[in-house]
This record gives C-alpha cells, sequence and structure tokens, in this order.
C-alpha cells in the first residue's frame, strides 16, 4: 500500500499586466494558508517519500511556505505538471517506482479536483466526499490510501484518508 497526497498551490496574487501566470507569486494569504496546511501536515505525521510539484513559481512558494519536513524528501519538479489534467497526473504517479511509499503532488486545478474526485468516487455521502465535491480551493489538500501498486492507480485503487481545506484550520 501507499500514501498519495495531493496539495493544490495556495492562493496567488493576481498577475500584473504583461506577467505569465506561470510566474504569479504567492500572496500574503497565501503564504499563511500554505504555512497552515504544512503544519497541519506534520501534525498528522503526513511525511512523503517524494513530492512532485510544478515549476510555477506559485507551487515552488507553497512547498517553501510549507516548509514540511525535518528531513527532505526527495523532490522533483515536472514541467508536465503545470496545469496538467487529471490523467496527465494519475500517468505521472503511474510510473513512480513501487519503492516510493508516499508521495505528495503539489499542482494546479482543475486537473487536482478532478483526480482527487476520481480516485474518491464521489458517489458516496460521506461529509469529506461531499465537500470534495464542493470544490478544491488553493491550499486544499486531500490525502489517499492507495491500495494497489501505482502502475494501476485509478478510480477504485484508493481510499479518501483526509480532506483539509484552509477554513478548517481558520486560515482563511
Amino acid at each position: 500500500m501507499h500514501q498519495l497526497i495531493l496539495l493544490r498551490h495556495a492562493k496567488a496574487s493576481p498577475a500584473p499586466t504583461g506577467m505569465a501566470d506561470h510566474d504569479r507569486p504567492l500572496s500574503e494569504a497565501g503564504r499563511r494558508a500554505a504555512a497552515g496546511i504544512g503544519q497541519a501536515m506534520r501534525r498528522a505525521g503526513l511525511a512523503p517519500d517524494v513530492v512532485l510539484v510544478s515549476p510555477a513559481l506559485r507551487t515552488q512558494q507553497t512547498l517553501e511556505a510549507a516548509g514540511l519536513w525535518d528531513e527532505r524528501p526527495n523532490i522533483d519538479t515536472l514541467p508536465t505538471l503545470y496545469m496538467a489534467t487529471a490523467n496527465q497526473i494519475r500517468d505521472i504517479l503511474r510510473g513512480l517506482p513501487e519503492t516510493v511509499r508516499s508521495a505528495l503532488v503539489i499542482g494546479h486545478n482543475p486537473g487536482l479536483h478532478e483526480l482527487a474526485g476520481a480516485l474518491a468516487g464521489v458517489t458516496s455521502s460521506r461529509p469529506e466526499l461531499i465537500r470534495l465535491q464542493g470544490g478544491y480551493p488553493t491550499a486544499t489538500l486531500t490525502e489517499f490510501l492507495v491500495t494497489t501498486t501505482w502502475r494501476k492507480l485509478g478510480p477504485g485503487a484508493a481510499a479518501l484518508q483526509r480532506l483539509l481545506q484552509p477554513g478548517d484550520l481558520n486560515l482563511v
């Protein structure tokens, strides 16, 4: 079994005229939310072996602001994660070696929300699944227990363990 953690980047500042979307930095509220989610991850004992992160400035700053680990995991910045679809993210995860016990993906919507929904099978009436159906705001984290090999990751192969949003931590 494996652990999969999906984290949408924290709130970014609007892009001024002429700035590429890729270069948008976190807002001050985004920095606070990323730090709060990082603290919540540490309290919950979430310590991934591998972090897969988009090269966008806001995802890189989310990783930095979260300040997640005493022992630094293997961090891979993957250009293919920038605005990746759910299927693209799933395919990246399917390529992980089986020796990776826990992986964290820091990326963007709508891909992360769609992947989380597909993995969770949002047809249940569990409160966290209903919340997941309602959206995936910035700095949202979902944790899944993957019950198969990475190669077979898909619907029915993971169970939602945790859904954390900044509002849960009074960070908004």
